[in-house]
C-alpha cells in the first residue's frame, strides 16, 4: 500500500472511529475544542497501529460506542471529545 493510500485508509478509520463516538471532528476544529493538527497527528498515530483491521472490525460492529477500544491510539483524543 502506498503512503498515501495508507494516509487516506487511516483518515477514513479516525473520522469513522470519531464519528461512532457521537464527536465531529469538523465541528469540533470549528469550535475550537480541536486544533486542526491535532487531526493530523491522529491520523498519523493510527498509521502506527499493527492492527487497523482489529479497528475495521470493531467499526463495522458498532454504529455507536460509549468510548473508544482501550487498543485506539487515539483513545484519550477521542473521549476527550464526546459530548
Amino acid at each position: 500500500m502506498s503512503h498515501r493510500e495508507t494516509l487516506r485508509r487511516h483518515a477514513g478509520l479516525v473520522d469513522e472511529m470519531a464519528t461512532t463516538l457521537g464527536v465531529d471532528l469538523q465541528e469540533a476544529a470549528i469550535e475550537g475544542a480541536l486544533r486542526v493538527d491535532e487531526i493530523s497527528e491522529a491520523v498519523l498515530r493510527c498509521t502506527e497501529c499493527p492492527n487497523p483491521e482489529h479497528c475495521g472490525r470493531f467499526l463495522a460492529h458498532n454504529k455507536t460506542a460509549p468510548k473508544a477500544p482501550e487498543y485506539c491510539r487515539n483513545q484519550e483524543l477521542l473521549n476527550r471529545l464526546q459530548p
